[in-house]
């Protein structure tokens, strides 16, 4: 699970689609988003439901990279609202809370154009 939350520290994505994500995150509900977005999962181990939602964040990103016609910025956002929502509700969240704050000490003062997907 640990590994996870690294591979979510390390993401950089355009500052605003985090913040849109960041605000719609207090409003996830894991029974009404989830099976919107992949479908039945009630029964997977939140790790795995983690995993499935990087891999299609990060195909999502990959489209939007590439300027591609069938990109849905509003799909990416409730995705990234989704993954920031199951990373907070799992038992290693003070882990990932511990990592970002290294993080934002490291870079403290400098702009960068890019955020980190979990706050």
């Amino acid at each position: 699970m640990l590994d996870l939350f690294d591979r979510l520290s390390e993401m950089r994505r355009p500052r605003l689609l985090i913040r849109a994500a960041r605000i719609g995150t207090p409003h996830y509900c894991r029974q009404r988003h989830l099976p919107r977005l992949l479908g039945d999962c009630s029964a997977q181990k939140p790790s795995r439901l983690i995993e499935h939602l990087i891999e299609k964040e990060q195909k999502l990103d990959h489209q939007r990279c590439n300027n591609d016609p069938g990109y849905s910025i509003a799909h990416h956002i409730n995705v990234l609202i989704a993954l920031m929502g199951e990373a907070h509700l799992t038992p290693h969240a003070s882990h990932l809370q511990m990592t970002q704050q290294k993080v934002a000490a490291t870079v403290a003062g400098r702009r960068h154009e890019t955020s980190q997907i979990v706050a």
